[in-house]
């Protein structure tokens, strides 16, 4: 597969892989690790949208009405799938992606992993649910029904994790499913789509559609749509809220961006500290929602750490997917555009540039950029640098005096996904557990690596408070209560003032 263009099959309808004699639009997706290597060429076929989303509405029915036993052979079929092919599954995320493949092993190893999580935890959370006298001798009972038909829109950064993020919990509980791949990264999509294919799923359980923005609207808009499954930025989170405004029924779960922080107190092991905030900055290339964007420093420490940090970043070793580097490239040109942009807003805004981000020269034509490192001498949170989300190998570094001062400024940030704090006292993880606006602490551990057997969301602009990973079971379904009443009628019960009989 290294190097050798994909074949494209079509879209994925109804059980079979179709293309379109005259497709609306096509174009080349290049491997940003080596822009010689065209990884796939695409076509995209707008009405193709529709005949997706009829196919998922016809077989919701009597994927719904399965026993779980049945849909978990499907997928228990598609887990084995996932670990047979987790070898190529890792080479096409890293050739589309231009993720270290050491990285991508891992991504492609969460696949099966999602499947075991979600039949044995996670479904346990929509298991039905009695209660003994919910009324006077009258029992209750909660049922959690699958909602329909759901679109996942997938990210490029990980482009088989995150959507199977959505997918597996989607499928396990009785939704069907319309899937579209980002746009970068469609050759993982159809590889997505055909190990389902193999697993013989009915057909309409499982749809995939390519295309660019318009067929992501078509889908967002469609009146057989019931739920939008969203992981990217929140740009584009946000218009999907605005186009379904009118659309009241429809549920949307909007994992989005984040501005992370990473506290590190005058206490904290120094060497972890130092050694997971360059993880958390700088992994996939600063392209991941959970990435340390900003650290904040106890004024004690600061010299030390931000010296042992700016040693340890110089040398991280940058390069193809193939080789032993800790980063590979950004996505695409705009992505670099955008990076360099920020480096000379940095600067212009006051802040002092302790390593300077720059185009890197490799053997590879790509998009290799190095890192950045920016010393923040005003805090401000009108301040462009410091409140957007640059999604890539960028921090920004802050001194406090007092703790306090520190969680003002993880909360002057719109977004709220992940906060870390290095310290050996609880009691100041503590405090930002209940001070900060954010949906995940992590405590002497970088703010990347998050678990599946935990719920992920954030607040703000990171999210809209329908939190993935084990908790996605919720959003994929809809509770539905009654009252079961098995006793015989009463006369003595009659209200007052009811003639009856």
């Amino acid at each position: 597969m290294q190097n050798q263009t994909v074949h494209f099959l079509g879209n994925y309808i109804n059980g079979k892989f179709v293309r379109h004699h005259r497709p609306d639009y096509v174009w080349e997706n290049k491997s940003p690790a080596d822009l010689k290597d065209t990884v796939i060429k695409i076509e995209s076929q707008l009405d193709q949208v529709d005949e997706a989303c009829v196919a998922a509405k016809n077989a919701f029915e009597e994927w719904s009405t399965m026993k779980l036993e049945e849909r978990s052979q499907y997928l228990l079929r598609l887990k084995e799938l996932f670990i047979s092919h987790a070898e190529e599954m890792a080479v096409l995320i890293s050739r589309e992606t231009g993720k270290p493949l050491w990285e991508t092993k891992g991504e492609a190893a969460a696949l099966a992993n999602k499947i075991d999580i979600t039949l044995n935890q996670s479904m346990k959370l929509v298991a039905d649910q009695v209660v003994e006298n919910a009324l006077p001798g009258v029992t209750g009972k909660t049922i959690y029904k699958p909602r329909g038909t759901m679109v996942v829109l997938g990210p490029f950064n990980f482009p088989a994790h995150l959507p199977n993020g959505h997918i597996i919990p989607a499928l396990a509980t009785g939704n069907t499913v319309v899937f579209k791949p980002s746009e970068w990264t469609p050759a993982v999509g159809q590889f997505m789509a055909q190990l389902i294919d193999k697993a013989k799923f009915p057909p309409g359980v499982f749809n995939l559609v390519h295309g660019k923005g318009d067929v992501g609207e078509r889908l967002v808009m469609h009146e057989k749509v019931d739920g939008i499954l969203f992981t990217g930025s929140y740009e584009v989170g946000f218009k999907i809220k605005q186009a379904t405004l009118g659309h009241y029924w429809k549920i949307l779960a909007l994992e989005m961006g984040g501005k992370n922080a990473s506290i590190v107190w005058d206490d904290a092991d120094m060497e972890k500290a130092i050694y997971e905030n360059v993880i958390g900055a700088f992994s996939s290339t600063g392209q991941r929602c959970s990435c340390t964007s900003r650290i904040i420093l106890s004024r004690k420490i600061h010299d030390e750490f931000v010296s042992k940090f700016y040693e340890t970043a110089k040398k991280l070793s940058i390069g193809h997917w193939n080789s032993m580097s800790f980063m590979g490239p950004l996505i695409n040109e705009g992505a670099v555009e955008k990076y360099i942009r920020f480096q000379g807003i940095a600067k212009r805004e006051g802040n002092e540039s302790l390593m300077r981000g720059k185009v890197l020269d490799t053997p590879y034509q790509g998009y290799y950029v190095t890192p950045s490192i920016n010393i923040v001498n005003d805090a401000s949170a009108q301040s462009v640098y410091q409140k957007n989300e640059i999604f890539g190998p960028n921090v920004a570094v802050y001194t406090v005096d007092d703790f306090a001062q520190a969680t003002q400024i993880v909360n002057s940030s719109d977004y709220g996904l992940v906060l870390s704090v290095f310290s050996r006292d609880k009691s100041n993880y503590e405090t930002a557990m209940r001070k900060c606006n954010v949906g995940l602490v992590n405590w002497n551990r970088a703010t990347v690596g998050a678990s599946s057997k935990l719920p992920f969301g954030g607040t703000g602009k990171s999210g809209n408070h329908q939190p993935s990973a084990h908790f996605a079971v919720y959003y994929c379904t809809t509770p539905v209560a009654s009252l079961e009443d098995t006793t015989l009628f009463d006369r003595s019960k009659i209200l007052p003032g009811v003639q009856y009989g």
